[in-house]
């Protein structure tokens, strides 16, 4: 998939066109900060080496993204900058599958979602069906300690208000 240059097989790695095709495509995808081909990815902030796995995906002729928490070790600025990139991922016709623990990211990106507890859909719902709280309340397992609270608290009104002891080993 490299371009090169030459005829038959004295073809070599064409690196000006290749650096040239990589700024194009990225700057594409909304990171404008890179300019140069030749720059190494190590020297890139984390939000935009994600953005860049995501543009080389999209210029490959990725069909679907699959980003397994892409922001969760990144700050608030980066982590604004993936999601813009996922969006502009969408825009393009890419199906995306984003999995993540914060709830803000995945509306913000999402347009269907799937709440999982221990591997088994928990929730499955289209966007504007449920509000922030409640899928944060899905998360937590919101309904499991909703009923566990109610059976403490039918638990203290038959024992005199008095806690479930607990036992020591």
């Amino acid at each position: 998939m490299e371009p090169t240059k030459g005829f038959g097989p004295f073809k070599v790695f064409d690196r000006a066109y290749a650096n040239k095709i990589a700024v194009e495509e990225v700057q594409k995808m909304g990171i404008t900060r890179i300019t140069d081909g030749d720059r190494l990815v190590g020297g890139l902030s984390g939000g935009e080496r994600q953005s860049l796995a995501i543009a080389r995906a999209v210029y490959f002729g990725a069909r679907v993204l699959i980003l397994d928490e892409p922001t969760a070790a990144l700050g608030v600025k980066q982590a604004a900058h993936v999601l813009r990139i996922v969006n502009e991922a969408k825009k393009r016709g890419l199906a995306v599958i984003f999995i993540t623990h914060q709830v803000m990211h995945a509306m913000t990106v999402g347009d269907h979602f799937a709440v999982l507890i221990r591997g088994a859909i928990a929730a499955d719902f289209r966007k504007g069906e449920k509000t922030r709280e409640e899928i944060t309340d899905l998360m937590a397992g919101g309904e499991t300690m909703a009923d566990l609270e109610a059976s403490i608290e039918g638990y203290m009104e038959t024992h005199d208000g008095h806690p479930p002891k607990m036992e020591t080993a």
